[in-house]
């Protein structure tokens, strides 16, 4: 997804809001600022001492000098190294925190936003965001800082020490700084432009390498790993190609800038040597004035080099407080009871989704009690899973309205709503931790050990985590690779268990299962049914055969509603449905 164009005009305003994550860190700036003074000023103080050095020690022969000279310049540089290891460490640490601070800010930003936003843009694109553009910003905020403080105080200092030795030799190289500045414009522009694509590339091999990855094994079914390795090569070599303009811009621009100060160092050469034939030179001065010249060059050098890094670190910027000035949730509701009685009102709801032609639900009206279980059946993409969504607030409804216990959702505070509902799905959550871990995710992490053990009985889980190597204190590895579906799933219902949440969601619990994992997550899911209002979405009818109500989908609309056994009878689309399974059964 492309980021609209930033006005260039924008640049310094995007920038200036990145400076400001930097002011909570202002006293380790400000020790850094002392060391680039310090860093300037050796840099001034060394080159006006070859004056002394020249004409006191070689010109003169002064013995004390000979010996007093480089004890000074020494100490210069004893100074400069500790300060810049101030400025380094200083500044190093501030970036370092800003990055940790963006990330943070970034990931709680993301939790907030609407799940409608993680529709218009894939994960790895977003993660991409919090860990690469995030890395740009702390080049920018912290590294390119110091080298424009550092490097200007110097060149500052160094004109500073050429003007006292000869007014007239300096103001004969001066014509070169406006041509540094032309270049440094042109090159500030195509960095911002080039740097902008270079990070939605990024995230684009970040989609290409998720998917890929995450696809492996039908990869290798279908023989496809040279194709996937020629798309993420093409993806590849487009963000090679954009990072080697910005290499040859910098190349360039840093060439031309070498031969800038070499044309300096001729003009400085012819007039320094008319100054010295009318005896207003000396040689010192001259060698003063021409170290300073000859330091001089990298650090303009490194002002031209730094708008990369300035510009790559704007155009991050401008991605991530895109991002954070997105509109989170809406949660205006003050409703918050601890807990609910759990009755369900669905009002002719309709939804669309943004940019979509149909609606994925129409006129959906429905009643749940506490109590009773709901089942919802139909064929893939009649708007099941859609419905379901619709009760955390994971999507608003375009028209109609849903009530819990009378109240509108919209007027119940999101925490609150949703500490009243229990999800389990086909597709578990599990996280690299411990199973008790996983478990007491139920409880927001607050739960007894007797409390866990007692979920996961109930969730037929104990057999299987007593057999495990460390039992409860297993880690389950990323997502439970370690743990087979069924095994998940029983996690996934402890927790639920542990959460004991009024209304309960099964979102096609036992689809991907065996008959026995089967079985034992019917047992669990039996225990946890009543004394809830159920919400179950089921594949397998057989599985829903004791439903109070069963309600017929298509096409985003409950066409058939009854009993299991009304609806067997009456013949329709439900019949149909069963029919069809038990043929294939």
């Amino acid at each position: 997804m492309r980021e609209p164009e930033a006005p260039e005009a924008s640049g310094w305003i995007t920038y200036k809001r990145l400076l400001r994550w930097i002011l909570p860190y202002r006293l380790l700036l400000g020790l850094a600022f002392v060391g680039m003074i310090i860093e300037a000023a050796a840099a001034g103080a060394f080159t006006s001492l070859m004056q002394p050095m020249i004409d006191k020690t070689l010109v003169s022969q002064n013995d004390a000098a000979r010996w007093e000279l480089p004890l000074v310049i020494v100490g210069i540089f004893v100074l400069r190294g500790i300060a810049t290891f101030i400025t380094d460490y200083g500044m190093a640490r501030a970036g370092r925190s800003v990055v940790r601070d963006l990330r943070v800010a970034v990931l709680d930003k993301m939790l907030r936003l609407p799940s409608a936003r993680f529709d218009r843009e894939p994960v790895a694109s977003l993660v991409s965001r919090l860990n690469f553009d995030t890395e740009q910003v702390a080049q920018a905020s912290t590294e390119a800082l110091k080298v424009l403080i550092t490097d200007t105080l110097t060149v500052i200092a160094l004109v500073g020490v050429m003007l006292w030795h000869s007014p007239t030799v300096t103001a004969a190289i001066a014509v070169i700084v406006p041509l540094i500045a032309v270049i440094a414009a042109y090159v500030s522009g195509r960095y911002r432009r080039l740097n902008r694509r270079i990070q939605e590339g990024v995230g684009e091999l970040a989609t290409g390498a998720e998917e890929i990855l995450a696809g492996q094994q039908d990869i290798k079914v279908y023989g496809r790993q040279p194709a996937e390795v020629a798309r993420y090569r093409l993806l590849a070599n487009a963000n090679l190609l954009l990072n080697m303009k910005v290499e040859s811009t910098r190349a360039g621009a840093s060439s031309v800038i070498q031969l800038l100060g070499a044309i300096a160092l001729a003009v400085l050469l012819g007039v320094a040597s008319m100054e010295a034939s009318k005896g207003r030179l000396s040689a010192g001065a001259f060698v003063a004035i021409m170290t300073s010249m000859m330091v001089l060059i990298p650090s303009l050098k490194r002002l031209a080099n730094v708008q990369a890094l300035v510009q790559r670190g704007i155009a991050a910027s401008v991605r991530l407080f895109g991002l954070l000035d997105e509109l989170q949730e809406s949660d205006h509701g003050t409703h918050a009871p601890e807990r609910a009685r759990g009755v369900v009102l669905f009002e002719a709801v309709g939804l669309r989704y943004p940019g979509a032609e149909q609606s994925a639900l129409d006129g959906v009206s429905l009643r749940a009690e506490p109590g009773t279980v709901t089942a919802i059946v139909g064929r893939s993409g009649s708007g099941k899973t859609t419905l379901a969504r619709l009760l955390p607030r994971f999507y608003e409804p375009s028209e109609g309205r849903i009530t819990l216990d009378g109240v509108p959702l919209g007027d119940w505070s999101l925490p609150a709503l949703r500490r009243q509902i229990a999800l389990v799905g086909q597709k578990v959550m599990l996280f690299d931790d411990s199973v008790a871990a996983n478990i007491a995710y139920g409880a927001a992490g607050e739960a007894s050990p007797e409390a866990i053990r007692a979920a996961a009985d109930a969730a037929n889980a104990s057999e299987f985590i007593d057999r495990l190597p460390e039992g409860m204190a297993t880690r389950i590895g990323e997502n439970g690779n370690r743990l087979s579906g069924g095994q998940r799933q029983r996690i996934a219902i402890a927790r639920a268990v542990l959460k004991d949440a009024p209304i309960l969601v099964l979102d096609e619990a036992t689809a991907a299962l065996d008959n026995e994992s089967e079985r034992l997550v019917q047992a669990a899911l039996e225990r946890l049914i009543p004394n809830h209002t159920t919400f179950v979405i089921a594949h397998r009818l057989s599985t829903i055969e004791r439903a109070d109500q069963v309600l017929v989908m298509e096409s985003g609309r409950i066409v058939e509603a009854g009993t299991h056994a009304e609806l067997l009878a009456h013949g329709g689309l439900y019949a149909q449905l069963h029919r069809a399974q038990f043929r294939d059964a």
